[in-house]
C-alpha cells in the first residue's frame, strides 16, 4: 500500500508560544513579583528555617493532640505534595519555591509531634511531704530568701524513688526534681552522688491564665517532673556515681568564685565564667533588665564572641610578632582554630545552654569561612544553623532564647550589610581618628541594631519597655570586652595553679561597674516601663515582619515594618480580660481603668499575682471591704458580677435572692451549689476541671478556660489525672 508522508504546517515561533500560552491556565503573578523573587538568588534559602518553624508552630496551635495516624497522614501529604511539586515544576519558579514549602512544613510538623511523643510520660508525685533517694545531677547556688540569711542551693536529682507504700519497688524516674535545699543544711551534695533526703513535691503549675506562660508544656519537653523543697537535711545513701568532669569543673569555678568574691559580684562572676546563674537575686536581675543589660546575665553569643575575640587577638598577635612563623605559617586561619576550640571549652564550662550552642554552631561557620576564604558572617550560614537547631529540636521555635538570638544577629547582619558602604567612607584612608570614629560608630550600631531587633521580642515575653538600653550597652558591652571577659579568663587559666585571687579581684572590680552602671540607669525616668501582654499572634506578626525586614533583597523589604508594627500595637488593640480566677480558686481578681483589684489570698498566690500584674501592667489594690468578707456585686460595663472570694461556709449559706437579682455571673471560691439560678458560674469545681478562667466583658460576658484555651494536648493533664503510676521494676530488671 503505497503511504503518503505527513505534511506539518509551518507555523512561525512566536505563535507557537502564544498559542502554549494562551492554555496555560494557572494565573500568573505580576512581572515585579517575579524580578523581585528572582534578584532573591541564594538568599531564598534562608527561608527554610522559616517554614520549618512554621511548621512546629501550627502543630503547637492546634485545639486537639492529633493522632499518630493523622499526623503521620498530614505529614506525608505535605511532604509527597511537595515533592510532586518539585518533580513537575522543577522547571518553573514558583511550584519549586511552593515545593520546597511544603516539604520544609511538613518536617516542622512532624518532627515536633514526633519529639512530643516520643517524651516520658508525667509520673505521679507525692502528695505528702515523703522520703526521696536519686542521683544529683548538679548543684545550683540561689540567692538568699532574706538580707541575713546565707545563699540557698537547689539540685537538680535524676533517678529518683519514692519511699512509700504506694510506690514500693518503683523504678527510677525518667524525668528530673529540682529541689531546694534547706538554707542550715551543712551537707552539700557533689554532682554523681547519691542522696537520701525528706522533701515536699509539686508538679508543674498549670499557666496562671488563658493565654499565659505555659511551665507544663516547657516542661513535658524538657524531662522535668517537678519540683519542691527539702524538709529535713540530706545525707548520703550509698557510693557516688561516676560524673561528668565538665559538671564537677563547673562547680568547683563556681565555688572558688564565690570564695574570692562578695555576694552579687561572685553571683555574677559565677554567670560569666561557669554559667551558674541560680545566685543572682532578684534586685540585681531588676537592675540589669530595667536597663537594658539583662543579656550580659545569660550566657549566649556575646559572651562566646568575647572569648573567642580575646583568643584570636592575643594568639594573631603573638604569631605574627615571630618572624619565622608569621612568614611561612597562616596566622589568621589558626589563630581562627584556636579561637574556636576555646569558644567550645567556655560552652562545655557554662553548662552548654541551647543559646550558647547555637552561637557555636555559628562561630563553627564563622571559622569554616575564614579557614576556606569565604565571607565570614552571612544570613545563609545563619540560616543554616537555625535550620540544623530546628531540625533537631523544633521546639525551641517557642524559646526566647531562640528568638531574641536570631533576631539579634539577623539584625546586625543586615544592618551592617546595608550600612557597610557609609562606614567604609567614614574609615576613609585609615586616619587615625576616622579608624576611632569608625569604631565608634560600629560599637554604636551594633547596641542600636541588636536592641531594636530584639525589643518587640523581649516587650511580648518579659513585658517591659527599657528606652535607655543603647546608653547602657555603650559603655557595658566595651567594658565587658576589654576587662571582664579577657581578666575571667586569666583567672579560669590561673586556677589549676591556685593562682586565680588576683585576676577574680580584678575582673570583680569590673563587674561593680556595671553593676553600678545598671542601677544608676535603672534609676533614670521611665527606664522601666511595663507593657501589657502580647498575644501569640502579634508575637508571630512581629517574627515573620523582623524575617521579611532582614532576610528580603530590596527596598520592598521595608513592608517587613507593617507587620511589626501590627504586632506591636497588638499589645494594646488585643482584648484584656476584666476578671481573672486561679487555677485553685484561692485568688480572685477585677480589671478597672488604673488598678487591678485582687482579693485575699496565700503567698501560694504569689506567683500567679505577679503574672497577672504583668499580663495587664497594672498596679494592685484590694477588693471593697464587703467583698473581703463575703459575698459582694461588682458592677463591670453593663453587667453585674457577684463575687465570693472568700467563704468558711464552703458554700453551705447560699445567696439571697436579692443579692442575685439582674447577676449576669456568680464567681464562687467555694462550690456554687446553684446559689443563682440560672446564672453562669465559676467556682472550685470548675477549676479543678478547667483550670484558670478569664472573663471578657462586652454585650455579654465571654468566658474562657484555660482547657478550653490550651485544648486537649498532650502536656495537659486530663481531669482528676495525677500522671502515670511508678510501676515496680520486673523481675529481670
Amino acid at each position: 500500500m503505497k503511504t503518503e508522508p505527513l505534511s506539518v504546517p509551518d507555523l512561525d515561533p512566536r505563535e507557537l508560544l502564544d498559542s502554549v500560552e494562551d492554555f496555560d491556565l494557572v494565573p500568573k503573578p505580576p512581572s515585579a513579583v517575579i524580578r523581585s523573587v528572582l534578584d532573591q538568588g541564594r538568599q531564598m534559602i534562608c527561608w527554610l528555617p522559616v517554614a520549618v518553624g512554621l511548621g512546629a508552630v501550627f502543630y503547637l496551635a492546634l485545639p486537639f493532640e492529633p493522632s499518630i495516624v493523622s499526623v503521620v497522614f498530614g505529614t506525608l501529604l505535605m511532604g509527597l505534595s511537595g515533592a510532586a511539586c518539585l518533580r513537575w515544576g522543577w522547571q518553573r519558579l514558583f511550584p519549586r519555591l511552593l515545593g520546597f514549602t511544603l516539604l520544609a512544613l511538613a518536617s516542622g510538623f512532624g518532627d515536633l509531634a514526633l519529639q512530643a511523643r516520643m517524651q516520658p510520660p508525667m509520673p505521679v508525685l507525692p502528695t505528702h511531704a515523703t522520703v526521696l533517694t536519686g542521683r544529683v545531677q548538679s548543684l545550683e547556688i540561689l540567692p538568699p530568701r532574706n538580707d541575713d540569711e546565707d545563699d540557698g542551693h537547689r539540685i537538680t536529682l535524676a533517678d529518683a524513688v519514692f519511699d512509700t507504700p504506694v510506690d514500693a519497688g518503683m523504678a527510677p524516674l525518667r524525668r528530673t526534681l529540682h529541689l531546694r535545699l534547706r538554707d542550715d543544711d551543712d551537707l552539700l551534695p557533689e554532682p554523681g552522688s547519691k542522696i537520701s533526703l525528706r522533701a515536699m513535691l509539686r508538679p508543674p503549675p498549670p499557666p496562671s491564665w488563658p493565654g499565659g506562660r505555659d511551665l507544663q508544656r516547657e516542661a513535658w519537653f524538657s524531662g522535668l517532673a517537678g519540683s519542691g523543697y527539702a524538709l529535713g537535711p540530706v545525707s548520703l545513701s550509698g557510693a557516688a556515681v561516676r560524673v561528668s568532669w565538665i559538671e564537677s569543673l563547673r562547680e568547683s569555678v563556681a565555688f572558688r568564685t564565690a570564695a574570692v568574691l562578695p555576694d552579687q559580684t561572685a553571683a555574677i562572676a559565677a554567670t560569666l565564667l561557669a554559667g551558674e546563674a541560680g545566685g543572682i537575686d532578684q534586685q540585681t536581675r531588676e537592675a540589669f533588665s530595667a536597663s537594658g543589660l539583662a543579656h550580659l546575665l545569660a550566657v549566649a553569643g556575646l559572651h562566646l564572641g568575647l572569648v573567642m575575640a580575646a583568643v584570636i587577638v592575643t594568639l594573631r598577635c603573638g604569631l605574627a610578632s615571630i618572624e619565622y612563623v608569621a612568614l611561612r605559617l597562616p596566622c589568621r586561619q589558626i589563630a581562627a582554630v584556636c579561637g574556636l576550640l576555646a569558644g567550645a571549652g567556655y560552652v562545655l564550662l557554662t553548662g552548654a545552654h541551647l543559646p550558647s550552642l547555637r552561637a557555636l554552631g555559628m562561630a563553627s561557620l564563622v571559622t569554616l569561612a575564614i579557614v576556606t576564604g569565604r565571607r565570614v558572617l552571612s544570613m545563609r550560614s545563619l540560616s543554616i544553623v537555625a535550620l540544623l537547631i530546628l531540625l533537631v529540636s523544633p521546639v525551641s521555635v517557642v524559646d526566647v532564647s531562640f528568638q531574641m538570638s536570631f533576631a539579634a544577629v539577623m539584625g546586625l547582619i543586615a544592618g551592617y550589610g546595608a550600612l557597610r558602604e557609609p562606614l567604609m567612607r567614614l574609615r576613609g584612608e585609615g586616619q587615625w581618628y576616622r579608624v576611632a570614629a569608625s569604631y565608634g560608630a560600629a560599637l554604636t550600631l551594633t547596641s542600636l541594631l541588636a536592641g531594636l531587633a530584639t525589643l518587640p521580642v523581649s516587650m511580648a515575653h518579659f513585658g517591659a519597655f527599657q528606652p535607655w538600653f543603647v546608653l547602657a550597652n555603650l559603655a557595658a558591652v566595651p567594658l565587658a570586652a576589654v576587662w571582664i571577659m579577657p581578666v575571667g579568663l586569666l583567672a579560669l587559666v590561673a586556677m589549676p595553679f591556685h593562682a586565680e585571687a588576683p585576676f577574680l579581684k580584678l575582673m570583680g572590680v569590673g563587674i561593680r561597674i556595671v553593676q553600678a552602671l545598671a542601677e544608676r540607669v535603672a534609676a533614670f525616668p521611665m527606664a522601666h516601663q511595663s507593657v501589657p501582654a502580647m498575644p501569640g499572634w502579634g508575637l508571630l506578626l512581629v517574627m515573620l515582619g523582623l524575617c521579611f525586614l532582614c532576610l528580603w533583597k530590596g527596598r520592598i523589604a521595608l513592608a517587613g515594618l507593617l507587620p511589626v508594627v501590627i504586632g506591636v500595637a497588638s499589645i494594646w488593640l488585643a482584648p484584656k480580660p476584666d476578671i481573672f480566677v486561679s487555677a485553685d480558686a484561692g485568688l480572685m481578681a477585677v480589671r478597672r481603668p488604673d488598678v487591678l483589684l485582687v482579693g485575699p489570698h496565700s503567698g501560694l498566690e504569689r506567683r500567679t499575682l505577679e503574672d497577672w500584674k504583668q499580663a495587664l501592667a497594672l498596679p494592685v489594690a484590694p477588693l471593697p471591704p464587703d467583698c473581703l468578707a463575703g459575698l459582694c456585686r461588682i458592677s463591670i460595663g453593663a453587667q453585674t458580677v457577684l463575687l465570693r472570694p472568700h467563704d468558711l461556709s464552703d458554700g453551705a449559706h447560699l445567696p439571697t435572692a436579692q443579692q442575685c437579682d439582674g447577676v449576669s455571673l456568680f464567681i464562687s471560691a467555694s462550690p456554687a451549689r446553684k446559689g443563682c439560678a440560672d446564672v453562669p458560674f465559676i467556682d472550685r469545681f470548675s477549676v479543678w476541671r478547667d483550670g484558670a478562667y478569664a472573663v471578657f466583658a462586652g454585650h455579654s460576658f465571654t468566658i474562657v478556660s484555660d482547657r478550653s484555651w490550651r485544648g486537649n494536648r498532650l502536656w495537659v493533664p486530663p481531669v482528676g489525672w495525677h500522671g502515670m503510676p511508678n510501676l515496680p521494676l520486673a523481675q529481670s530488671e
